[in-house]
């Protein structure tokens, strides 16, 4: 149901006190005002803390900087008026007992007349008390329809026209952002070079980051990293490339649904965090990532807020991926938590909407201990896969190398011996493999000349690698990945040689 009808709704039942958290003041005050019109035409009173109601020429500036004599002004209009009364930021003064006391007298009162309060806030914040008796009635964002139409009106107002796609490209990038930033941002493209553009995406990207960076639970990552850039995992890859063109219309019209999302499990430093990276930047979509930790506060009801908020703002800026990383560790031990509860209600909100999601997030999280993750997060319906990431074998290794050595020594890649450090370093990880990298180039820089393949084997001969050091800990995941509950990565397994050897003894 859109918000005018079920608004409409309310109306025709009287439900006399309604709480409507939006930041869109100037948008919601007009659906308002185009459904009382249709409603009989009822009256609008907008009433603010600064300049008292306004719009009425007979009651211009009544009840100003004063909340309860505003809420007066609503019984002095006759029982049969019909009106609707607009109070902007009135959360702010929810906790007063004049004020709740009065909005409780006037929710019986109002039953039995044509009248409605409707308080505006930015944010949900209702006190036990009000808590019957307030209605909180959701403003969406924008809908693709709705700024659709707003750019075909800047369009014919600069006397210009675009191309379909590019117009639902630009449409599908505004996607999440208010319809003032939308204006803001499309007022800057027209500002630059006096046209709308397909280019004009990358204002529009940049304005959501900055509507990301005020929220401060989500982060708008830059996804340059390429789906080639990923040395190995062909098993992970070939899935991911089948479902590139999952989110576009083509594939709504086939029937099919949207991707939910994928659960990587397996040891550090294996590409995990750099496959969900590359997956954003495959399918063009914003990747946002979430720090779990964010969504912990300290007062009561907060956390489960702020997973709420993360939900939506995710959510209004579909189709996009999410990235949680290290997910293991912010939900690990969930019964032997001593904090009343409050981890358990924010995972079970989270997994609720992992299971329930129509709207086009794909998820990707990651998780180095299996072990540690609640069994309903493994349950089919929450994540489309859950692929294991191993250690590279030998040829993925060699992959790893080639990725590396032509980002740094494009010119000279044929000098190193891909063949031989791959055969030599059985046990290392992709980010210990780069990590060796740097250290032969140090080796290199300090001695005035460019690394060698023996500066490589060098580095690689002082470095102990995680295989090693937690040899227990990768067996035990070794073991978990082979008992078939789970895909591979690779089309090969590998943990290296010497840990997978013993892991079979």
């Amino acid at each position: 149901m859109s918000f005018n009808s079920e608004f409409e709704l309310l109306l025709r039942a009287r439900y006399p006190l309604l709480y409507i958290p939006t930041r869109e003041e100037e948008r919601v005050e007009a659906a308002i005002a185009h459904t009382a019109k249709q409603q009989g035409n009822r009256g609008v009173y907008t009433w603010d803390f600064v300049d008292g109601y306004q719009g009425n020429p007979n009651d211009e500036g009544f009840g100003r900087r004063n909340p309860l004599q505003a809420l007066e002004f609503v019984e002095k209009l006759p029982a049969t008026v019909p009106a609707v009364f607009i109070l902007r930021d009135f959360h702010r003064f929810l906790e007063d007992v004049a004020v709740a006391r009065k909005l409780r007298n006037l929710a019986r009162l109002l039953k039995s007349q044509p009248k409605n309060i409707v308080i505006l806030s930015p944010q949900v914040t209702i006190p036990d008390e009000l808590g019957e008796v307030l209605t909180v009635l959701e403003f969406p964002l924008p809908s693709m329809e709705e700024i659709q139409v707003e750019l075909e009106r800047l369009l014919g107002a600069t006397n210009q026209s675009l191309e379909p796609r590019a117009l639902d490209e630009l449409v599908r990038s505004c996607q999440g952002l208010s319809m003032e930033r939308i204006r803001r941002v499309l007022a800057k493209a027209i500002a630059t070079h006096s046209t709308l553009q397909p280019e004009d995406v990358e204002l529009i990207l940049e304005e959501k980051r900055q509507t990301i960076r005020q929220t401060q639970i989500l982060d708008f990552y830059p996804a340059t990293e390429q789906i080639t850039d990923i040395g190995g995992l062909d098993n992970l890859k070939d899935w991911l490339l089948r479902r590139g063109g999952a989110f576009s219309e083509r594939a709504r019209q086939y029937g099919l649904p949207h991707p939910r999302g994928l659960l990587l499990v397996g040891i550090q430093g294996t590409g995990k965090s750099l496959t969900a990276k590359a997956i954003a930047h495959h399918w063009h979509l914003p990747l946002l990532r979430l720090d779990v930790g964010r969504l912990f506060a300290g007062l009561v009801g907060e956390s489960e807020s702020r997973t709420r908020q993360m939900i939506q703002l995710a959510e209004a800026l579909a189709p996009c991926i999410l990235w949680i990383d290290e997910i293991d560790k912010a939900f690990s031990g969930l019964d032997g938590r001593g904090d009343s509860g409050t981890t358990n209600r924010v995972f079970g909100t989270f997994i609720t909407w992992l299971a329930e999601k129509k709207s086009p997030v794909f998820v990707v999280a990651t998780a180095n201990n299996i072990q540690a993750l609640p069994p309903e997060m493994l349950r089919r319906g929450r994540f489309d896969e859950i692929f294991f990431v191993g250690l590279p074998n030998q040829e993925e290794r060699k992959a790893i190398f080639s990725v590396h050595l032509s980002r740094l020594r494009p010119h000279n890649l044929k000098s190193y011996d891909l063949d031989r450090l791959a055969y030599e370093t059985p046990d290392f990880s992709g980010a210990e493999i780069e990590q060796i990298l740097v250290e032969a180039m140090h080796l290199g820089f300090s001695q005035n000349r460019d690394f060698t393949t023996e500066d490589v084997l060098e580095s690689a001969s002082q470095m102990i690698p995680l295989a090693r050091t937690a040899q227990d800990q990768i067996r035990l995941l070794q073991q978990w990945a082979e008992t078939g509950r789970v895909r591979l990565a690779s089309r090969q397994s590998g943990l290296g040689s010497r840990i997978q050897q013993q892991s079979l003894q």
